[in-house]
């Protein structure tokens, strides 16, 4: 079984990432099951999705302490998932921080190191990608979601290769987006 959790802000792309890697593990043969909690508002809330693959899966939910890989689009969002993380797993997130509304009404200085510095301490295995950088390179900030699914694909961790990964953008995304998406893979 692999078990997935990523966790962002609302529109970062967290849940279309999801449907990618139940797509893709769906190709495969497995049994998939998602879930998702989206917070309070859908721009700027919190967004948490399960993806559970492989042979026989009770529970769209992950079990904390289960989660093999947490894809995480802002690092505060990363660390305050880091229960669902098994012993040995993964964390993929992005560096750049989405700050709260909160944080902005107070004058806060966030900017997400702090929670990168937390990662490093308490995770052993952590990939940081910069997807302000490739979201540039690519010339547009939607390609965050599939960035950091190629870089968790990169990583082993996943459960899914890079070529299946395109593979999902070929056959799930607009043909429009196919090059913009591919970059961002080739990119991560």
């Amino acid at each position: 079984m692999n078990n997935i959790l990523l966790c962002g802000v609302g529109g970062q792309g967290t849940v279309l990432a999801s449907k990618l890697l139940a797509f893709a593990a769906m190709e495969r043969g497995e049994q998939v099951r998602t879930s998702e909690t989206i917070g309070m508002s859908q721009r700027g809330g919190c967004v948490v999705s399960h993806v559970r693959s492989g042979e026989s899966i009770d529970s769209p939910m992950l079990p904390k302490g289960s989660a093999d890989i947490i894809i995480g689009f802002e690092p505060a969002e990363a660390v305050r998932n880091i229960s669902y993380l098994k012993k040995g797993g993964t964390v993929i997130v992005n560096k750049k921080a989405v700050k709260p509304v909160t944080a902005s009404l107070t004058g806060s200085g966030y900017d997400g190191s702090e929670a990168i510095e937390y990662l490093r301490q308490n995770v052993e295995s952590l990939v940081v990608i910069d997807g302000d950088a490739i979201c540039e390179k690519c010339g547009s900030s939607k390609v965050l979601n599939i960035a950091l699914l190629a870089a968790a694909a990169k990583s082993g961790a996943l459960g899914m290769t890079v070529e299946e990964l395109k593979s999902a953008i070929v056959k799930r995304i607009p043909e429009k987006f196919h090059a913009l998406n591919i970059k961002a893979v080739e990119l991560a």
